[in-house]
């Protein structure tokens, strides 16, 4: 074979990089190989989800241990004031983990990763990919979440850019704003929560789940029964802060609130964490307890919340077993 129809492959230094020399049929070209920015990343993801494998093979989870540690949360006052939340459907109350609990709940149970990655985003939404991994298992889950970029408000105020308006199910109009950056960003933190609840309930074993939401449940009641009369304060004071009154309460509730029974105070507190939470709103919640007792139909909003409901326990079902429902006491809880 002659010189000319060799190929030769140099490595050699260049400028800006790594440079490849090629010699061969009579010719001889000079190849600059940079490693950019973005193949950078690629290889570190790579190494970060490989790593984050072999850590869960390495360390695999005690069931008996997650649930031990788990239902030691559920024994804490404050963890089980906020572990459950409550929502209408046609006159009764859904109930099941909030928000805060599955959170807690993914931490103990452990070698589960939690990712949010945004798939599409304009000047009207954003659609962020949620998903929950189960790395022993190498299972995964995912749901998209559209988040507008506008927030509804019955008030306008300088500087804001209206870009619709409509009549809400109460007769109100209500004005469609523009979200700046704190309001897409809360909006955005709620619905990516909210995507985290139903896909980690997924993969939490149902039957830990249900014994802790038990658990969760008697260590309000205690916490009641030990000082009724500075709990009732406590809720009322939480409920204020969000702009329902005592006076709203005792609607609620049919009878004053210093007549409210501990499992009154219950039924409020989770009420007060399902609201807090961005579950639902006071004045449906409000509507569905006066259709529960048949003084008013349901309204509207009331049945909106019922159809969002009537979708996660459709979800939790998949994944979960049967949902957690509870039918309402008749002395006003749930």
């Amino acid at each position: 074979m002659s010189d000319e129809n060799e190929t030769a492959i140099i490595a050699r230094p260049s400028g800006n990089g790594n440079g490849i020399q090629r010699t061969g049929f009579g010719s001889s070209e000079l190849e600059n190989r940079r490693e950019t920015q973005s193949a950078a990343l690629a290889e570190r993801a790579k190494a970060e989800v490989q790593a984050r494998f072999i850590v869960a093979l390495q360390r695999p989870r005690d069931i008996d241990e997650v649930r031990v540690r788990l239902l030691k949360h559920c024994k804490r006052k404050r963890f089980a004031e906020v572990a459950e939340y409550a929502k209408p459907v046609g006159g009764r109350k859904i109930t099941g983990p909030s928000i805060r609990f599955v959170e807690t709940a993914l931490q103990e149970y452990g070698n589960v990763v939690p990712e949010v990655t945004v798939s599409y985003d304009d000047d009207e939404k954003r659609i962020v990919r949620v998903s929950v991994t189960d790395l022993e298992r190498n299972v995964s889950y995912y749901e998209d979440a559209t988040v507008e970029k506008f927030v509804e408000r019955r008030q306008t105020k300088g500087g804001d850019e209206v870009i619709s308006s409509r009549t809400n199910s109460y007769g109100d109009l209500v004005y469609r704003i523009r979200a700046n950056e704190d309001d897409f960003a809360n909006k955005q933190a709620a619905a990516v929560s909210k995507k985290l609840r139903n896909l980690g309930l997924r993969i939490l074993p149902a039957d830990i789940v249900d014994e802790a939401m038990d658990l969760c449940a008697t260590t309000r009641r205690s916490e009641v029964e030990k000082d009724p009369d500075s709990e009732r304060k406590k809720i009322a004071d939480a409920f204020f802060a969000l702009n329902v009154t005592p006076s709203h309460l005792s609607q609620y509730l049919g009878a004053p609130v210093d007549q409210a029974s501990p499992a009154d105070m219950d039924a409020l507190r989770v009420i007060y964490t399902t609201i807090k939470d961005g579950e639902a709103k006071w004045a449906e919640l409000l509507d569905a307890k006066k259709a529960e007792r048949n003084e008013t139909a349901p309204s509207k909003g009331a049945n909106a919340a019922a159809a969002k409901v009537r979708e996660k326990i459709a979800a939790r079902k998949t994944g979960n077993g049967q949902a957690t429902e509870k039918a309402p006491e008749k002395d006003g809880g749930q």
